[in-house]
């Protein structure tokens, strides 16, 4: 067929020239080799046992670099398998730190119909992906009930390799703020359940440690479970992912972590190594709260900074609470924000999409927070408010910048781990910028890491038994990915 729209053409060269389109990926290699990642995948997880065919670390790997890549499901790993000059790199990095005797047992893996392949093919990631899922958990569901299906041991040790993972940025921070909060993220599978929101989804619970970026901790749920259902559990296995050098620890949630159980663990210090934790929490507003945020004096009404929005301290104990008198006592402080626009004629008792009050002659949508803590009511609230920045931007990346959006199972084990596998990706990027890009880079969401340093052009070749991935000398980012380099191999190895 003749190409004529422009003077130029396109010819295929049929040759293997080693050139990659993914010239900065291999630095991630670097990273995950330096964190122990690498190590952390061979320690915990024991699926690929036996001395035949792929290997934990090749699985996990794989499905790690699809991520990053740009892939969003599992059949796109063809398309990595097709970078030529890519799977070189790769090659060569498997036999890193092996020595001869290891060398060989590895290739013997492939002694009885040979290897073929530089990564493992889509059909042998979904019997991969397949071993997460229980099927004796799945016959204790209830149809009409909510359930959350026990982790096996396989998705356990997903979870101890992304607590190995963040545990290498040694962090000289001895607190930790921790935002709890649940996503959706739809789906059509034909064994998802349908949201609050009237359509299919999971619902996962993600635990995002602020000052670093980090995916502490997730479980994976239905579309129909409620947020804030077994939120103390989740919490407290949050908590024993923090690295050894965090002291304290803060946490901040929406309406779904306002449970009394919660609360009082925190307040009461229920956890042996952190005792006492702070917290702010939106509350729900009921009626009986309407009632006091009514009777607060207009003088005791303090304005948000840079805003029209008004807050006060409240006098006000939930009957739940109230009934002993023993129970912890917290601050409650009320958000109001005049609605001005009026009523059209016949929407006078409209529903409103949130809370609203009726003081005097004027009405006010109205918001809740519940704290532990002493500071001034502006400044927690504006420190509770940035919880709906960093971590939910975390939630969209993992849903739409990596693969965790698209779901590639009907069997909820499966996807739990594909969820998994993309916040452990999520994760080792943000390690990425934090440790080896910079300070410029760390706001930067992943399409422009992906074009800034990953998608480079170049070409692999072997010379003299090494190994060279030549990059153009006038792209701008060839000095960047060799500064990245130097900067990961200065990093102390992960113990």
């Amino acid at each position: 067929m003749a190409q004529k729209a422009l003077p130029y053409e396109y010819e295929i060269d049929e040759g293997k020239a080693g050139l990659t389109a993914l010239g900065g990926l291999p630095a991630y290699l670097d990273l995950a080799w330096k964190s122990g990642l690498i190590d952390a995948i061979d320690r915990n997880l024991k699926i690929c046992v036996g001395d035949q065919g792929w290997t934990d670390r090749q699985m996990i790997a794989s499905l790690i670099l699809l991520n990053l890549a740009g892939g969003d499901c599992v059949e796109d790993i063809d398309k990595l398998e097709g970078d030529e000059g890519f799977c070189r790199v790769l090659r060569r990095v498997e036999a890193h730190g092996l020595t001869r005797k290891q060398k060989l047992a590895f290739k013997r893996r492939w002694r009885r119909k040979g290897r073929t392949r530089t990564m493992p093919s889509a059909s042998a990631l979904f019997r991969y992906l397949a071993k997460f899922h229980d099927a004796e958990q799945e016959k204790l569901r209830v149809s009409g009930k909510s359930f959350i299906p026990a982790s096996n041991k396989h998705l356990k040790a997903l979870c101890a390799i992304n607590k190995d993972l963040i545990g290498f940025d040694k962090t000289t921070e001895e607190t930790a703020t921790m935002d709890m909060d649940a996503t959706l993220s739809a789906t059509f599978k034909k064994n998802a359940l349908y949201s609050y929101k009237g359509e299919k989804a999971y619902q996962p619970v993600n635990t995002y440690w602020h000052e670093r970026g980090l995916i502490v901790h997730t479980e994976f749920r239905d579309g129909n479970v409620n947020a804030g259902v077994e939120l103390l559990r989740v919490f407290t296995e949050a908590l024993e992912c923090l690295p050894v050098g965090v002291k304290k620890v803060r946490l901040r949630s929406d309406t779904a972590g306002y449970k009394l159980d919660l609360l009082r663990y925190c307040e009461e210090g229920g956890n042996k190594r952190f005792g006492r934790i702070e917290f702010a929490v939106s509350c729900t507003v009921t009626s009986e709260f309407r009632k006091a945020v009514a009777e607060v004096a207009e003088d005791q009404w303090r304005p948000l900074k840079q805003d029209e929005r008004q807050w006060a301290e409240i006098c006000f104990v939930p009957g739940s609470i109230g009934y002993s008198k023993k129970g912890p006592a917290y601050r409650y402080l009320a958000i109001r924000e005049e609605i001005k626009q009026a009523d059209l004629p016949g929407l006078e008792k409209r529903d409103y999409p949130c809370p609203v009050a009726q003081i005097k002659d004027k009405r006010y949508k109205v918001f809740g927070v519940v704290t532990n803590m002493d500071w001034n009511g502006q400044e927690l609230i504006q420190w509770l408010y940035q919880r709906c920045g960093k971590s939910e931007e975390a939630h969209a990346a993992i849903k739409n910048d990596f693969a965790g959006g698209r779901f590639p199972s009907g069997d909820f084990g499966e996807n739990a781990a594909w969820w998994w596998i993309a916040v452990i990706a999520h994760n080792l990027n943000a390690l990425m910028k934090r440790l080896a890009l910079g300070e410029s880079w760390m706001d930067k969401r992943m399409k422009a890491v992906r074009f800034g340093i990953i998608n480079i052009a170049a070409r692999v070749i072997e010379h003299s038994r090494g190994l060279f991935v030549k990059l153009a000398g006038d792209h701008l980012s060839s000095r960047l990915l060799l500064d990245v380099r130097s900067r990961i191999a200065e990093l102390a190895a992960s113990g």
